[in-house]
Parts: structure tokens; sequence; C-alpha cells
């Protein structure tokens, strides 16, 4: 009896170390090729995106390249499979002046367009972009301001040409960037702003961000699966019941 209980004791220790690795696996082919989270350090893309939200992106919507692929040698370049991102796709990619960080922000420009901001108005290809006024946003400071808390900002509601609508935030009149020269997005690139225009770090800022080559693209943020409050700490659990933002679980980002 006792060799027959220690086969079977044996046995069920032997199953459940090879479901774990199975579970792994598994879990290492999605991460890799399919989905990966990312969660969101910085306010540039509010009100889309807030500071502690988690997100997916899919890694195949814009195939693979080096930046994508954990572990892929450097001379693998380019980009294999996939498609080009449309305009208004929220884009995580490899910062182009810093390959160790990744960034997220919005496809504004494709390749050969004219870009420019004039009195913080989005134009593209010499037109206008649609904006409309919505209510103010009221929540988390965006601006960067002092003191943080709760804040009152302009809200827009912009519409690119093949109709992606979208919120932008608008913390000041005349801001640093709400004038610029024309910016021409060379082939193979693309220009990317933040949603919280006069707090965002995007392709305006040539020396910093730039155009953004097409094999830096790592996915297209598709979810979030899990938000908490700015300040809060995801792996207090105790604190979940008031610090999550429960409304934000499981919303498609566009």
């Amino acid at each position: 009896m006792s060799v027959t209980s220690g086969t079977k004791a044996e046995s069920g220790v032997g199953e459940t170390i090879r479901v774990v690795i199975h579970a792994l696996l598994i879990a290492l082919v999605i991460r890799t090729f399919l989905f990966q989270p990312f969660n969101i350090p910085s306010g540039s893309m509010k009100a889309t995106l807030l500071v502690g939200d988690y997100l997916f992106v899919s890694k195949y919507s814009y195939g693979y390249s080096h930046y994508s692929i954990p572990f892929s040698p450097p001379l693998f370049s380019g980009r294999i499979w996939g498609s080009d991102p449309n305009r208004g796709d929220v884009v995580v990619f490899r910062l182009p002046k810093d390959d160790t960080t990744d960034y997220i922000k919005r496809v504004i420009g494709l390749p050969g367009d004219h870009i420019q901001m004039k009195d913080g108005l989005l134009y593209i290809n010499d037109t206008p972009v649609e904006r409309q006024r919505m209510s103010e946003y009221v929540g988390e400071d965006p601006c960067g301001s002092e003191g943080g808390g709760i804040s009152r900002v302009k809200r827009w509601k912009e519409t690119l040409p093949n109709g992606v609508s979208y919120e932008t935030l608008d913390c000041a009149d005349n801001g640093y960037m709400d004038n610029t020269n024309v910016y021409t997005v060379p082939p193979g690139h693309f220009f990317m702003m933040g949603d919280n225009r006069d707090n965002s770090t995007d392709s305006r800022f040539l020396g910093q961000v730039g155009y953004v080559p097409q094999e830096n693209l790592i996915g297209r943020a598709q979810m979030i699966f899990f938000s908490i409050g700015e300040g809060e700490h995801a792996w207090m659990f105790w604190r979940w019941p008031w610090a999550v933002r429960w409304n934000r679980f499981f919303k498609i980002v566009r």
C-alpha cells in the first residue's frame, strides 16, 4: 500500500510541475508574440490614458522587429508580417534617441505628410484638423503643476482626416509648442503626438523624439485591464477598494 501511495504522490507532483511549465511557456509565447502588458507612468496621453493605467499592447498588429521581440539579435532589422499603422492609432514604440526607452503616443503623421501646429490647432498637409470644444476635463492634474491635485483644463474633440476621433487637453493658451515649423515626415517614419498637447514630449521635439522609424514600433494599445489612482501602488492590494479605478477595467483604447 505504501509503495502504491508513494507512486501516486510522485505522479501527482510530476503532473503539477508539467502543468506549471506548460503554463509558463504559453504565457511566454503570448507575451513575446501576441500581447505585452505596459503601464502608464506619465500624463502625456491624458485624458485617453491616465497615470496608473495598465494595458495590453498587440505586438502582431504592425509585425515584428528587433525592438518588439525580446532578445532578438541586433542584426534582425526591418519588420516582418503585419501592416502599417493607421492615422490615430495609439502606439508603443522604442524611442529613436534612446533604444532602451518605450514611449506611447498617437500616430498623427504618415510618411510624406506635412505636420504643423498653428495657435494650438493641428494642421495636416496644410489643412486644419476638425476640432470641437468639449466640457472641461476635471481630474488629477494633467499639466505637471506644482502641488498636483484636481484641476480643470480645456478639452477638445479632434477628428483626423480618416474619421478617427479622440480627446485632447489644452493646459495653456499659446503653449510652448502651439506654434511650430512645418514637419515633413520622411519615408518609413511616423509623426507621434501626445493627446495632452502642452505636456507631451513627442515628435514635435526633433532633438528628443523626432520622427519614429517603422522598425521601432512595438505594438498597438488595445485594452486597459487594470487601473489604479495616481500615486498609488498596484501591489498594495489592501488599498484596492478605494484606490482602483474600477470603471476603467477592460476599456478599449481609442
